[in-house]
């Protein structure tokens, strides 16, 4: 045990000493929350002056009713357009046209829209910018209602009654579980794919550093200096839990992280509105210990592959070309956990989530959607602990034989014979 626990502190303390795990550490968090603050500017920026507009109507009727739709309103409470000019059905169309271009490139106007003499031919926008979708959205939904009204005004039907007749019902989502109802605006399913992202992006990295840690040794010939002092078995738990200890290190830190930053209300500062459903993000303590416990067994499983699938390697290419036995679990859980997704209680994501080798990632799924029954939970931890075991101890074998083989990379049928070496 003692043997175990000095290789537990070296590993740990070899990665947590690393620029890389210092820098992945801190930069992370600080690009998370940068995206989403990014995200929630973008979302809720809109234009701090009222944008310059001239309308040149050669229909001759349709001006006024689209300035009456032009009604937004800034922040401080100042119409988002100003309508500088009103031309009707110009004398010298080329001749105003020209003005109107100078005027824009002299930053004197923003834009101006050509309204042609057929309503049923294009309309025509010209501005500097047009991907500026702060001024082209509301301006093409201004158009569209005058002209749909001035076709109903043809036909005797007044445009506000077909508005009142068409306006939609709304539909409100409330979430039905345990612990009562809760109003649902896409958060659960937002939790739940961050949830899959976090598992197989965590799984997998620290699967691959095992595995890189092992074939660092392999190659400098360190093993063979460790294997005189301890035996294989020792060295493969004191790198699976050094490794663990990193990672759950680093977790820690995010998580913490993460969480301060909700129960400061940052977010909300800088204008997350009640109204955003990510204001309404709420991650249940259940949610949280059950993801770690599926976390915890699926890492001892994966990282006990890579370790094998290093100790059998000569070099990182050889180990590229294995390392598939070990990735196609959790490629498979990406590819298939949209049908978790649409129906968490289905037969086929109740198979799937009881298979060990996806429970880690389809079970806190299905758990993080709608609760299973508790049998259904016990059984796919108990099914994952004893494949965890198992995978443990056939990993033991191939390391006991294949960190002091070298040359060639061994082909499937030389792992199954490593295994029944005694």
């Amino acid at each position: 045990m003692r043997k175990i626990l000095l290789i537990i502190k070296r590993e740990y303390l070899t990665r947590v000493r690393t620029k890389g795990f210092i820098i992945g550490t801190i930069i992370v968090p600080l690009i998370g929350l940068g995206s989403v603050l990014l995200i929630v500017f973008l979302v809720g920026h809109t234009a701090t002056q009222s944008l310059r507009i001239v309308i040149v109507d050669n229909s001759g009727q349709l001006a006024p009713a689209i300035v009456h739709g032009l009604d937004g309103k800034l922040a401080d409470g100042q119409p988002q357009f100003t309508v500088e000019q009103i031309v009707s059905r110009p004398a010298s169309l080329d001749d105003l046209q020209q003005d109107l271009r100078t005027r824009i490139n002299g930053e004197k106007l923003d834009a101006y829209l050509l309204i042609p003499p057929d309503l049923d031919q294009p309309f025509e926008l010209h501005m500097r910018n047009p991907d500026n979708f702060g001024l082209v959205g509301p301006l093409s939904g201004a158009v569209d209602q005058a002209v749909i009204s001035s076709r109903l005004d043809r036909r005797g039907v007044h445009f506000n009654d077909i508005q009142t007749v068409l306006k939609s019902a709304e539909l409100k989502l409330l979430k039905v579980s345990e612990a009562g109802e809760s109003v649902e605006k896409g958060q659960g399913i937002a939790v739940a794919i961050a949830l899959v992202v976090l598992l197989y992006t965590a799984l997998l990295m620290y699967g691959i550093i095992t595995m890189r840690s092992v074939i660092e040794e392999k190659t400098t010939r360190t093993m063979e200096v460790l294997i005189s002092s301890v035996r294989p078995f020792e060295l493969l738990a004191g790198k699976i839990l050094g490794v663990a200890a990193v990672a759950f290190t680093q977790f820690a830190i995010w998580m913490t992280s993460t969480a301060l930053l909700f129960s400061f209300g940052v977010l909300a500062s800088l204008g997350m509105t009640r109204n955003s459903p990510l204001a309404g993000v709420h991650v249940p303590i259940s949610l949280v210990l059950y993801a770690c416990v599926f976390f915890v067994g699926g890492y001892f499983m994966y990282a006990s592959m890579f370790a094998a699938i290093g100790s059998a390697c000569s070099n990182e290419q050889d180990a590229q070309q294995l390392q598939w036995l070990a990735m196609a679990p959790l490629v498979f859980c990406m590819i298939i956990y949209g049908v978790i997704l649409n129906d968490p209680t289905s037969r086929t994501a109740v198979i799937l989530s009881e298979i060990p080798f996806f429970a880690p990632v389809l079970m806190s799924l299905r758990i993080s959607l709608q609760t299973p029954p508790a049998w259904q939970i016990a059984l796919s931890l108990t099914l994952l602990v004893l494949t965890t075991v198992a995978v443990m101890y056939a990993s033991a074998k191939i390391y006991r034989v294949g960190v002091l083989m070298y040359g060639k990379r061994p082909s499937l049928v030389e792992l199954v014979r490593w295994l029944r070496y005694t």
